[in-house]
């Protein structure tokens, strides 16, 4: 059986603003990460997957099926926005049931799913609980339980931890990754420590346009000897941050602990810059740096 999503030469505009330009990538089963800034063309595509919007170019395949077949697409698909709302006077079991006779599903299907997946994602205890009273956090988890409602085969995500606090954040990626042992699960973000705690698998958009696609590993292997750190007064941080990209930084009273981008050449300017091993942020951030990423 076929299980991988296929996108060929995929374009989408927006009267003269083109969104995407010439996609090809393949996303494998399991977890897949999309990285990218606000503005990159994920949310684009993201829902061209999802038949919420139509490509003016290209060729995408979900699991063999042609993305022009809306019907079957949907079927197999579930979506969870952004912006995910429901009504708000509904207790998350009514919202689950009602969305369930949305998806078609009959009356003892939807009895006999509804708990399991409201456990699945921790709000058993909260069957009862209004929407409009529900934190960030659940509501995503409910956004989560009613996009495999009716069994997807494949589950796209757009941005669903930010402004998650950090214990959410996490419990929220673990979820994913249960959920993405039987499935396809595109995680699109523009948080690269999702990415890092959660995917093998990566592409990353850069205004429209596919700049990278590959694993982690390949991706921090482009940065190795491009990374550095070094202790400089506060005075000479504004100067370093005029010449170089700053991935990270800690400052105590007068001095700062700096992490940047550099050549050995550029680091030889810099007293006491020590070669550091890079993790996925500094990795992002000179792939964007080498793309021209600062334009």
């Amino acid at each position: 059986m076929n299980t991988e999503i296929q996108l060929k030469h995929v374009c989408k505009s927006y009267g003269k603003k083109q969104a995407l330009k010439d996609v090809n990538l393949i996303i494998p089963q399991g977890m897949f990460g999309l990285l990218g800034r606000n503005g990159a063309g994920k949310t684009t595509l993201m829902k061209v997957l999802a038949t919420l919007l139509k490509g003016n170019e290209g060729e995408i395949t979900i699991c063999g099926v042609p993305v022009s077949q809306r019907k079957k697409i949907r079927e197999m698909t579930g979506y969870l926005p952004q912006d995910f709302s429901m009504y708000g006077n509904m207790s998350a079991y009514e919202a689950m049931d009602y969305l369930g006779v949305l998806s078609g599903l009959g009356r003892e299907e939807r009895k006999e799913r509804i708990p399991k997946l409201l456990e699945q994602v921790n709000l058993q205890n909260n069957q009862s609980t209004k929407v409009k009273a529900m934190s960030g956090g659940m509501l995503r988890r409910l956004g989560i339980a009613q996009a495999i409602l009716h069994e997807p085969k494949v589950l796209i995500v757009d941005e669903p931890t930010a402004g998650l606090d950090p214990e959410e954040r996490v419990r929220f990626r673990n979820l994913l990754c249960e959920i993405a042992r039987d499935r396809i699960v595109i995680l699109s973000t523009h948080i690269v420590g999702d990415i890092e705690a959660t995917c093998e698998k990566i592409a990353v958009l850069d205004e429209g346009s596919l700049i990278y696609q590959g694993t982690v590993s390949e991706l921090l292997k482009k940065a190795e000897g491009k990374i550095y750190t070094a202790e400089i007064s506060r005075v000479e941080l504004e100067e370093l941050k005029k010449n170089y990209v700053v991935t990270g930084m800690l400052t105590s009273g007068t001095k700062a602990i700096v992490r940047f981008i550099a050549d050995s050449k550029e680091a030889s300017l810099i007293a006491g810059a020590a070669l550091s091993e890079p993790n996925m942020e500094d990795a992002y951030l000179y792939l964007m740096k080498e793309q021209g990423g600062d334009r």
